[in-house]
Formats: C-alpha cells, structure tokens, sequence
C-alpha cells in the first residue's frame, strides 16, 4: 500500500503539471506576435478582411474562453482544427508522430545498448586506458550540441564523402536506403543521449560494486563475471533504469533540432512549420504531446526508483 500511494502520487503530480504546462503552452502561443490571419491573407490584407476572418476562425474571442474551449477539446481528444490547412489537427498530427516515433525507436535501439555496454564494462575495467578513454570521449559528447553534430555529419558524410543522404525519410526500401538516409539523424541523437548515459550507468555500477556486500563476494572468491552480473548489476537496475528514461526524456529536445536540419517529417518539423504559419492550435497540439512525453518518461524513472527499492518491497 506504501508503494502504491507513492505511485498514485507521482501520477497524480504529473497530471497536476501537464494541467500547469498547458496553461503555459497557451499562454506562450498567445503572446506571440502576429496570427494566422496574416498567414493566409497576406500583409496587404484590408483591415476589415482580417477583423472578418479572426471572428470566423475564433480568435476574437477572450483568452480564458479560447483557453476552456481548447482544454475541454484536448480532454475529449479533438484537439481542435488547423487554422491555416482547416483539417482536423489530429489527422495532421497523426502520420508525423508515427515518424517521430520511428525515429525515437531506432535511437533507442542504437543508444540503449551501446550506452549500458560501454558503461558497464567502464565500470567494471575502471581506473584502465579503456576507462579514461570513454569517460573522455562521453565529457566530450556530452559539450557538443546535436545542431553542431548534424551539421558537422551533413557536411562531411553527405556534402565530402557522399556516404549519406542530407535528407532524411522514414521511407525505406532496403537496408542500403535506411543507412544512407537515416543513419545521420540516429547517429545525431545517440551520440547526444549516449555520452550521459553511460557516464549515470558507470557511476550507479561503481556505487555498487563499493558496498561492503560486493568486497565480502570478492573475499569469498566469487568470479568477476559473477560478482557483477548476479550481485552487482540487479542492485544497481534501479539506478541504470531512471539513467536509461531520463536521458531518453532528453532526447525529445534533440528530436526538433535533427528534424529540422535534416528536413525530416515528424512532430517537430511541423510543430516548426506551424510556428511560421501561426498556426496556434496546431502548435499547441504539438507541444503538449512533447510535454506529455517528457512527463511520461519522467514518471517511468521515478517508478524504476520506487519499485527497485527492496525497503519498499518489504513494507
């Protein structure tokens, strides 16, 4: 009952802040200068035209208004209609968060594993060349922001060398097509995510492998495979597990840079586009799902922390 009501309470938190972040999101998008009625009329547009067209697309209406009737729709799941395409914003955002999700899984499939292999075996061989040599390479990652990376990947591998595509697409037919057109963007992010990664895995391992029950397995001659795979590694999954859903959390900032620069059609790209357009329902739409993904992923590592904790368990 004690873990489950630390659980109901984290849900419960993690609702309150999406309800906070929505009236930001709302806020932030209101405030922006200009509106959708430039967008679609021009700047030559006569003063009545534009004063008719806010009144038929809502916008005169006061903010608290719009606000309910935008978090009622988010609620009942319409998110509302695109004012620049007049089609409905969860048909828009369909196919694009399918490819953002694509992207993010493949990431995820690159990283995760990398990350945990070099950080384990850091751990494991620490205070050897091996060692200092990831643990240099991650601090160096970890200083380099994804735009400079793409950019750098864009003018070597696909300007120079020719090896891949500057454009990416979810659209594959062979493995050949895949490397070339997205091994670029996934690269990007899992550089970005990896470098924390493995530095967060390396330093629970070692909290770990410190404690007095690992040096007494040691003295009693446990084989150093063992020690780690069956009394170090399952103390420390807890630890590994929040490392793993926090940077992956992070990784959805790298996601909107990666997309823009490699002209990639997901979430970010058209929540990018529908700033340019002011299209504000659309980017609101689009940024409470990045929120909402940030808050999941946020509330999954603090579930790994509660539910690895054995004293928990026991009570």
């Amino acid at each position: 009952m004690l873990m489950l009501g630390m659980i109901l309470r984290r849900v419960c938190g993690g609702l309150l802040t999406l309800l906070v972040v929505s009236v930001v999101v709302f806020v932030g998008a209101s405030i922006l200068p200009g509106d959708a009625t430039e967008a679609i009329l021009g700047q030559s547009a006569s003063p009545e035209a534009v004063a008719g067209l806010r009144q038929a697309l809502g916008l005169d209406l006061p903010a608290p208004e719009r606000y309910l009737r935008w978090l009622a729709g988010l609620l009942t799941g319409d998110p509302g209609i695109s004012l620049i395409n007049r089609m409905p914003i969860g048909q828009l955002i369909g196919p694009r968060l399918t490819n953002s999700l694509f992207l993010a899984a493949l990431t995820a499939a690159v990283a995760v594993p990398l990350a945990l292999l070099l950080g384990v075996t850091s751990a494991i061989w620490r205070g050897t060349a091996y060692d200092r040599v990831t643990n240099i390479t991650a601090v160096s990652l970890v200083s380099v922001p994804e735009f400079l990376l793409a950019t750098i990947g864009v003018i070597l591998f696909a300007v120079q060398l020719r090896w891949a595509s500057a454009m990416a697409t979810p659209v594959v037919d062979s493995l050949g097509g895949a490397l070339r057109t997205l091994a670029l963007p996934v690269l990007t992010l899992s550089f970005g995510i990896m470098a924390q990664m493995v530095r967060m895995t390396r330093a629970a391992l070692l909290g770990v492998l410190d404690s007095s029950y690992i040096e007494m397995a040691r003295l009693k001659g446990v084989r150093p495979a063992r020690l780690v795979l069956r009394h170090a590694l399952p103390n420390a999954a807890g630890p590994i597990a929040n490392a793993v859903a926090l940077n992956l959390s992070s990784l959805l900032g790298g996601v909107i840079i990666v997309e823009v620069i490699f002209s990639y059609p997901g979430l970010a790209k058209l929540a990018v586009d529908a700033v340019e357009t002011r299209d504000m329902p659309l980017v609101q739409a689009c940024a409470m799902i990045f929120c909402a993904a940030f808050m999941i992923l946020v509330l999954a590592a603090d579930l790994c922390s509660i539910l690895s904790n054995p004293r928990l368990r026991v009570r």
